[in-house]
């Protein structure tokens, strides 16, 4: 079948964090929701929006890609909120016994990683209603290391491709170099990695999270950073990125500049836009 309709991913400015939103739209009918990641921000929630501005109660698909505080701190709020989770994707390499005893390293666990725990131990079956059948033509694709090969959250993270038509973003979590090498020992993970034209980088533009070899088989029109104001040297990774982006980058329709590296920190929430003829359009909530 023809792909109709369009894909909208709206990467939401959760600060030091992860979310992002996505659904297909055939008009301004929308399709079900997918989520990738739950961070939140003090004045931005996930369960909330979900609820009040998309008068939503259910996330049919949750991607987890890594198993850190920042990528699941609504995720306990999900619940609160009476949203259902449809299905739990994750690396799948480690039970719920594993990744608690994994976190208890770094202390008492939060409510969202109790959560994530259980859910671990629950959402453990086939999905019913796979994802690249019921998203209407939105296509996935995941990779992550095994435990207890790698035994630390970053490097477990779940890699996702999500595609419409030729269009494809990297999610990577916070991998970082250890990590990004194994994944490149895969043939399979190094061809994926030829056609991605937007690459969100890992562990909020952090030099431990770039991994040059990556871009040997990897040449994106833009990188997107998750960060906020200065910290964790999450902004010196800036022209490093700029170095491995495609010369031309891509154009914001916001501001009609050519734009290389984006950060919600300076853009706010970024919304890409993904058409069945195979284009894609960027908007930003701020000017840049």
């Amino acid at each position: 079948m023809p792909l109709q309709g369009e894909m909208r991913l709206m990467i939401q400015d959760v600060q030091h964090g992860a979310c992002a939103l996505l659904r297909h739209f055939n008009g301004q009918v929308g399709g079900r929701l997918a989520m990738i990641d739950s961070g939140s921000a003090p004045d931005w929630r996930p369960s909330t929006y979900i609820v009040n501005s998309l008068g939503l109660r259910r996330v049919d698909y949750l991607f987890i890609t890594n198993a850190d505080q920042d990528h699941m701190s609504d995720l306990q709020g999900l619940f609160d909120a009476g949203i259902d989770v449809g299905v739990l994707l994750r690396n799948y390499s480690y039970t719920a016994d594993q990744i608690r005893q994994i976190k208890r390293q770094g202390g008492v666990l939060s409510a969202d990683a109790e959560r994530y725990v259980g859910m671990c131990a629950t959402y453990n079956q086939p999905a019913v209603e796979p994802f690249d059948q019921y998203m209407g033509g939105i296509m996935t694709t995941t990779y992550c290391n095994a435990y207890p090969r790698f035994p630390d959250t970053n490097n477990l993270s779940l890699a996702v491709f999500i595609k419409f038509g030729a269009f494809k973003i990297l999610f990577p979590g916070d991998l970082e170099k250890p990590g990004w090498r194994a994944l490149l020992q895969q043939p399979a993970f190094r061809a994926e990695l030829a056609d991605t034209d937007v690459f969100f980088a890992s562990h909020h533009g952090r030099e431990n999270g770039f991994c040059a070899e990556v871009f040997d088989y990897c040449q994106p029109s833009a990188v997107i950073i998750s960060d906020k104001p200065i910290e964790h040297e999450t902004q010196q990774m800036v022209p490093d990125y700029r170095a491995v982006v495609r010369d031309a980058g891509v154009t914001v329709r916001t501001t009609g500049r050519q734009r290389h590296v984006l950060t919600t920190r300076r853009d706010g929430a970024i919304l890409i836009t993904a058409g069945s003829d195979n284009h894609y359009t960027i908007d930003t909530e701020h000017r840049g």
